[in-house]
């Protein structure tokens, strides 16, 4: 059937997925690594001065930008005559299981992990658990972009410092506008909601429907992207939106929950929003996207280079996400147990430096610091061909500056990253996420109804918010 799913692929299609290495949680850049995390790393304790780093995925590639800057900073200890070296653990399964692998790994010390790279949700949880150690306060310094660097602390104190960052991006086909004579929107001004609904209007009424079905597409599957998508919602709707305080006790209130589900269910409209939207997580809201079926995508920006091994600068275009969006990205901490704290403490300020953040950019990771965005410095940490041919699958199709940044990056990727929100930062974001996940099943899964006043719902959503995030 014409614009269903699981349709005639390209085989460029098949290509991206390969090189994305995607697994289907939110914002989880995650690291390529060499096992599943428990015996790889005892085999690695075994050699002394071994320095164990537990990540996830890394989604540049096999040989990605993560390994590279680990063997780059083994090198520089081996120039130096030290007998330290670091090696990279890769944690399998999705976000969830990787945080339950690392709670449960530094609780019990059932593995001998000295740097755990968490995502910036994590940091609070970790750190009131006493599971991470303080850092150094000038690892956070005044290069790092504030709102990145807003996640490194709790209580005060720095745990984790930013790694690599990560934001809600709006991406659109502008070969699809100029098909419907339609307008592009303009990436340096970005777009109201209402703005992309009249365009999504225009092409519903102009395009030929043999792929194309609807005219946006997110992440709102009952899994950590459904969260994400109302927080941008809920931040959008009412002027500093928050639902905890600095210590992460529950501050929400019924009014302002009203106003992000009036909204959150304004942009899911089954009139604008493609149907398995309420089933998709990043890989399918992509695949989707990727196959005509949609002509606007809420993504994260580590799917810029490899979007681009299928479409050409003619075909894809990429803006800021209208209203707000939603940080995301990993920090790297000292795990408490660790019996080399200050040498991992240096391995971290080597991965999350001035040069290793601009090798992030150029590899297609969203970079911590402003020096990456805006330094002539070019990377020269590592010698391997940019995130493009990461994967050996010919010339970088990536459109870059003259510096060698993707082209968006100093632009609308930087702006988006200064203004981006925070979700809840609480010890307790397991249980706040799962509950906003449950409550809004009905607001934008299979089985919506709109039937329900946004204040029922609201309420609703309040009182079970109060239980999981004690006042």
């Amino acid at each position: 059937m014409a614009g269903a799913r699981g349709g005639p692929v390209v085989r460029r299609l098949a290509v991206l997925l390969l090189s994305l290495l995607l697994v289907p949680v939110a914002c989880t850049g995650g690291g390529s690594g060499d096992g599943d995390g428990g015996p790889a790393s005892a085999a690695a304790r075994d050699v002394p001065g071994t320095i164990v780093v537990a990540s996830g995925r890394d989604v540049t590639g096999t040989n990605g930008i993560r390994r590279q800057l680990i063997d780059a900073w083994n090198l520089r200890e081996q120039r130096a005559g030290s007998l330290f070296r670091a090696r990279l653990v890769e944690l399998p399964g999705s976000a969830d299981e990787q945080r339950s692998q690392l709670l449960g790994a530094l609780q019990s010390r059932s593995a001998d992990y000295d740097v755990v790279n968490l995502d910036v949700t994590w940091v609070p949880e970790f750190a009131a658990a006493g599971l991470i150690r303080e850092l150094p306060e000038d690892l956070v310094d005044r290069d790092v972009i504030p709102s990145v660097a807003g996640t490194a602390r709790w209580d005060g104190t720095v745990y984790a410092a930013p790694f690599n960052s990560d934001v809600g991006l709006l991406y659109y086909r502008r070969d699809y506008l100029d098909r419907a004579d339609v307008e592009r929107p303009d990436p340096r001004d970005g777009l109201t909601w209402e703005q992309l609904r009249d365009l999504v209007d225009d092409l519903d009424a102009r395009l030929d429907r043999r792929a194309y079905s609807k005219g946006w597409t997110t992440q709102l599957a009952a899994y950590e992207g459904r969260t994400v998508n109302a927080v941008e919602a809920f931040a959008s709707a009412v002027e500093d939106f928050a639902l905890v305080d600095e210590d992460g006790r529950y501050t929400g209130t019924v009014e302002d929950l009203t106003a992000g589900i009036a909204e959150l269910r304004r942009r899911t409209e089954p009139a604008y929003t493609l149907q398995d939207a309420a089933r998709s997580d990043e890989a399918e809201s992509l695949n989707d996207f990727t196959e005509g079926r949609t002509a606007f995508l809420r993504h994260w920006p580590y799917v810029y280079p490899a979007l681009f091994r299928t479409f050409t600068e003619e075909q894809l275009g990429v803006a800021p996400l209208p209203g707000r969006a939603v940080l995301g990205g990993q920090n790297l901490g000292v795990a408490d147990a660790s019996p080399r704290p200050g040498k991992a403490a240096d391995l971290i300020r080597f991965l999350t430096g001035r040069q290793s953040e601009r090798c992030l950019l150029e590899a297609g990771f969203a970079a911590t610091r402003t020096s990456a965005y805006e330094d002539d410095e070019r990377c020269t940490a590592v010698t391997a061909a940019p995130s493009g041919s990461a994967t050996g699958e010919g010339a970088d199709p990536v459109p870059r500056d003259k510096g060698g940044r993707p082209l968006y990056a100093a632009t609308v990727l930087q702006e988006a990253l200064r203004d981006a929100v925070h979700r809840p930062r609480t010890p307790l974001y397991g249980a706040f996420t799962q509950t906003l996940i449950t409550r809004l099943g009905p607001l934008v899964g299979d089985d919506r109804s709109d039937d329900e006043e946004p204040e029922v719902l609201a309420e609703r959503l309040d009182e079970a918010l109060r239980k999981a995030l004690p006042g």
